[in-house]
């Protein structure tokens, strides 16, 4: 069965950085597009970033572009996100999706 599994996430101060990575299974990675989203306490959940099956073609919300990064690495059926410049407001449970499927979510706090 489909499965995805985040990591990486953590307790980190504005301006610094921290890289999750979403391992997945139960599908043919390289033929899906992969996304991430996240959810702050008391609001919906948001898409951050996309990324195309080869990784050419990504997206990213207006509130993270030139700060955080999407990639994906095939050969390791895993997706990644960098964060850079994190922001208090970036403070989420963050989930990797594909049509019909979500991983248990990596909790990313940005205190000082």
């Amino acid at each position: 069965q489909v499965q995805l599994v985040e990591s990486g996430g953590g307790l980190v101060q504005p301006g610094g950085s921290l890289r999750l990575s979403c391992a997945a299974s139960g599908f043919t990675f390289s033929s899906v597009w992969m996304r991430w989203f996240r959810q702050a306490p008391g609001k919906a959940r948001e898409l951050v970033a996309s990324i195309s099956t080869t990784g050419d073609n990504t997206n990213y919300a207006d509130s993270v572009k030139g700060r955080f990064t999407i990639s994906r690495d095939n050969a390791k059926n895993t997706v990644y996100l960098q964060m850079n410049s994190l922001k208090p407001e970036d403070t989420a449970v963050y989930y990797c999706y594909v049509p019909n499927y979500w991983g248990q979510g990596t909790q990313v706090t940005v205190s000082s």
